[in-house]
Formats: C-alpha cells, structure tokens, sequence
C-alpha cells in the first residue's frame, strides 16, 4: 500500500473515532428507537456459536451484542470487545458485562493469528475505510474453519441511505453491492459465502479457508 493511501486510511479513522466519541452516549436510545436491537437478537439467535467459542466483537460500540454473544459462549467462552471509539468502550464497560475491551482499528488487529473462532462485525463493514486489509486481518485471527459474521439491522439500501443522509465523514461509508462484496471476501482466502441482503436486515456468512 502506498504511503497516500495509508495516510488517507488513517486520516479517515481519526475522524471516524471523533463522530462515534460524539455520538456514544446517545448510542444506546438510537438503537432502541429504531428497533434494531430486537433485530440483533433475532441475527445472534439464527447463528450456531457453540459454547467455549472465542468471539471478537469488531466495532462492538456500547456493547449491544454483549448480553446476546454471551448467552451463547457460556461461562467457558471468551468475548473480546474491540472498537475505536474510547467513548464507546467507556459506555460498553459500564454495563459490567465480562468482557475483555481493547481500543483498536479492524485494519490492524492486535491479536496473534488464529485466535478466534468467531469474528462478528455488526454495523462497523461500511466504515472500513480498506475493506479488503480488514478481511484479510480478520481471515489472519480467525481459527481455521472460523467464521465471520457481517450484520445490519437494517438492509443494504438503507444503511447506506442513512450515511449518506448523515453526510459528513461516514457519506461515503457504505455497504458494496452483492458482487463486489464476494469478490472482496474471496480475495482475503474466505469461503463459503452468504450474502442476505432482506428488508429489515442485512447479513453475511463466510468461513476461513484453512
């Protein structure tokens, strides 16, 4: 990667880390005003974690998925909550849940390889200002036959729709079309993709290639 194009990434994350440190403390209420939380539980319901499973919760914010992930790995599991936003992970520790929180970006993973079974990217995919260096990152920490989970509760069109509205640093952040998605999880050695893009919801599927 050239030194413009890590520079741009990172200019990008600096300011996506200044509008979620802005927007943490009423996180929470926008969720349950939309409704989205009921349908994130529905999304982790639907999705065979075992228990014992280690799971890394990309872009975890105030930790909505906590209660619903932990319900799954058990008491033998393990959750590691990452996100860029301090202010987020601050709102996620108040919660008391008993999860491991780290301050960090999707693009640089601070974890040695294999370390996941699970790696779960709710509403964070769009932001990824290098979506292909954050699937190859995730593909590096993911056990083998480990999967990656990619979740909205809303569909393709809208959330796209709504960061355009928003405007600002996340206008340009959005989910790409079916193909290109594909393309980009195939490139970074993961397989045996789904892509569910439906009207309340929007999911992907896709296990690491050992």
């Amino acid at each position: 990667m050239s030194c413009k194009a890590i520079s741009r990434s990172q200019f990008h994350i600096v300011n996506l880390r200044d509008y979620f440190d802005q927007i943490a403390a009423q996180w929470d209420g926008i969720l349950e005003e939309k409704m989205m939380t009921a349908r994130l539980r529905e999304i982790v319901a639907g999705l065979s974690i075992e228990p014992r499973a280690a799971v890394l919760d990309v872009g975890c914010g105030t930790g909505v998925l906590f209660p619903m992930l932990l319900e799954k790995v058990g008491r033998d599991g393990h959750i590691v909550a990452l996100d860029i936003s301090s202010k987020m992970l601050k709102h996620a520790k108040i919660k008391g849940h008993p999860v491991t929180h780290i301050q960090g970006d999707a693009q640089w993973l601070p974890f040695p390889a294999k370390t996941f079974d699970w790696v779960v990217c709710n509403a964070v995919f769009p932001h990824f200002s290098d979506k292909l260096g954050a699937l190859r990152e995730i593909h590096r920490v993911l056990k083998d036959g480990g999967r990656l989970v990619i979740c909205h509760a809303n569909n393709r069109e809208a959330v796209n729709e709504i960061h355009q509205t928003i405007g600002g640093v996340v206008a340009r952040d959005t989910i790409p079309p079916e193909e290109e998605t594909r393309r980009l999880l195939r490139e970074a050695r993961l397989d045996k993709i789904i892509v569910r893009n439906e009207p309340d919801r929007y999911l992907v599927l896709a296990h690491r290639q050992t």
